[in-house]
């Protein structure tokens, strides 16, 4: 009886029909990388804000002052750009602080000089309590819901929200994906995406937003994890490790085009419909995308999934004869694997240690680097079009290289000159900015290139009995990484604009010299126990005389 990969052989590994559905599931990558950095330009720091009291609304009012004339006339100066206190113009209220002029009133001040009513042109300053203005180019998250000063966490809450739902649709979804389909999965969670990010879009109030950010975090990984799942499932094994890393320029893709709609659409909301509502137009898959038939056999539905198979062999010009009337399909996996069987002996624990760092800095430094253009000032959309065109040639490096040099020495490269590059950027002059953007290039390429190379040594260092649960628990510190990034790097650059920069450099530089403890698996076959992954990198009888195995296709992202 002839196995699955033995009928997909004959009805064509990679024809006319995966080309086609390849690409169409590949611009879910694209839609994707939008909600994954969109923060950027969601929540941009507007280029002037200051606290808006009563007296000087009667008094902007009354001399019809502009927003700028307002920002000059009545803000604290010595606050920059951005001030947390506002001057005290009420003529109750500045009596009642026995410290200004007791005449000084909203109907008395002077339109163009309204400080100069009070002793040395300066009213006392209190604490703000409401009544912000904006001088902006684009309405923003911030002051849509006034997430400055105070609450100006509160902007780091909503990227971490966001991870969390990644992190909880990469265990729910990807669970519901392996137990009821993948394409069924798949649109669920294209139609998720789509509402939730519409609520989004017209939330009345901050609650309401970061519920429904999460519910479309976790409704995007549920989109992500399924079509990287189904391209992986319906190509042959030689084509499975490179349409996993070209599916991964579609990202890229994404990161390119985002600038682009965010400098044509004045707002906030705007933005947020014009990457949320393309995810509809998936639905349309329901016609042009089928279920995995890999998946159909695991669950005991042969006859379909041949049904299918016979569909992809007449797209692709090939002929599958009616000797195909059965598959059968050897499942190696077992039913409840734990954590502590990843740990319980010394290779198999040095590699889940590892590979969870690993996951954790690629997320962090990845994220942190990307919102890290949103503060740095310059041409926000032009920094990020040049950044994400700096990591279109990654997927090129890992495929020349993965090949020649192995997978230790290309991933610890990479997680260095991202960790160098960070630690040289933190500390250039200033008066440099073409030096300091091409030592930050280089750093996200190499980041880039570390987080993609992740992929694919997780899923080589695993035995068949636990590849799977492996893979989706270290992958699940990258959610945990995206969690902690917006608070690192916003927090920490409020005390130092470069001191996110060197703990991104520090962990990333550390990440490389660990991956060399990493056995090296070019060349050798997948491992099928756990006493396999022991003798990785032991005896080279090991390493010669079999072929190499694919990596399981549908491993959780």
């Amino acid at each position: 009886m002839p196995s699955f990969d033995e009928a997909l052989q004959r009805a064509g590994e990679f024809g006319r029909f995966q080309r086609r559905v390849f690409l169409l599931l590949c611009l879910t990558g694209v839609t994707f990388a939008f909600l994954f950095v969109a923060v950027v330009f969601l929540g941009s720091r507007p280029e002037r804000f200051w606290c808006r009291g009563p007296g000087a609304a009667a008094l902007a009012e009354r001399c019809g002052w502009s927003a700028e004339e307002e920002w000059n006339r009545t803000a604290p100066e010595r606050a920059g750009p951005g001030s947390c206190q506002r001057f005290l113009l009420e003529a109750a209220d500045a009596t009642a602080t026995a410290t200004a002029n007791a005449n000084a009133s909203a109907a008395a001040l002077s339109c163009a000089d309204p400080l100069a009513a009070f002793p040395n042109r300066s009213a006392p300053l209190v604490p703000c309590r409401g009544g912000w203005r904006y001088v902006q180019a684009h309405s923003t998250v911030v002051s849509e819901f006034d997430l400055v000063c105070a609450d100006a966490w509160m902007l780091d809450l909503t990227q971490a929200i966001l991870n969390l739902g990644f992190l909880a649709g990469a265990f729910t979804l990807g669970y519901a994906a392996d137990r009821y389909g993948r394409i069924v999965v798949y649109l669920i969670s294209c139609f998720g995406v789509g509402v939730t990010g519409v609520v989004v879009a017209f939330a009345p109030n901050f609650p309401v937003f970061v519920v429904f950010r999460f519910l479309q975090g976790v409704f995007a990984k549920g989109t992500w994890m399924t079509c990287y799942v189904i391209v992986t499932e319906i190509v042959g094994s030689k084509q499975r490790r490179i349409v996993g890393i070209v599916i991964q320029m579609f990202f890229t893709l994404g990161i390119i085009i985002l600038p682009g709609i965010a400098y044509f659409i004045p707002n906030w909301q705007g933005i947020q419909l014009a990457i949320t509502l393309p995810n509809f137009l998936f639905l349309l898959y329901y016609w042009a995308v089928p279920e995995s038939p890999r998946w159909l056999v695991t669950r005991k539905k042969g006859d379909e999934a041949l049904k299918i198979l016979r569909s992809i062999a007449k797209c692709n010009g090939k002929y599958l004869s009616p000797s195909f009337s059965e598959i059968t399909v050897t499942d190696e996996e077992v039913s409840n694997p734990s954590f502590l069987d990843l740990v319980r002996t010394p290779q198999m624990r040095k590699c889940t240690l590892i590979l969870m760092f690993a996951w954790f800095t690629s997320a962090l430094v990845y994220q942190g680097l990307v919102m890290r253009l949103g503060i740095v000032g310059g041409n926000l959309y032009m920094n990020f079009f040049i950044s994400g065109v700096v990591e279109l040639p990654a997927a090129l490096l890992i495929l020349l290289t993965i090949e020649r040099l192995g997978r230790r020495l290309p991933f610890a490269a990479s997680n260095i000159l991202a960790g160098v590059a960070c630690l040289v950027t933190a500390f250039l002059p200033e008066g440099t900015p073409w030096l300091r953007t091409t030592v930050a290039t280089l750093g996200r390429l190499g980041i880039t290139m570390a987080f993609e190379i992740v992929y694919l040594v997780n899923s080589e260092l695993y035995p068949t009995t636990l590849r799977n649960f492996g893979v989706s628990l270290c992958s699940g510190l990258c959610d945990f990484g995206g969690i902690v990034a917006p608070f690192l790097l916003f927090r920490l650059a409020a005390l130092w604009l470069e001191l996110p920069l060197i703990i991104f450099g520090v962990l990333a530089s550390v990440c490389g010299g660990l991956v060399m403890l990493l056995p090296e698996t070019k060349g050798i076959a997948l491992p099928e126990t756990v006493d396999d992954v022991e003798k990785l990198g032991s005896p080279p009888s090991y390493k010669c005389g079999r072929k190499q195995k694919a990596p399981v296709p549908g491993a959780p992202l």
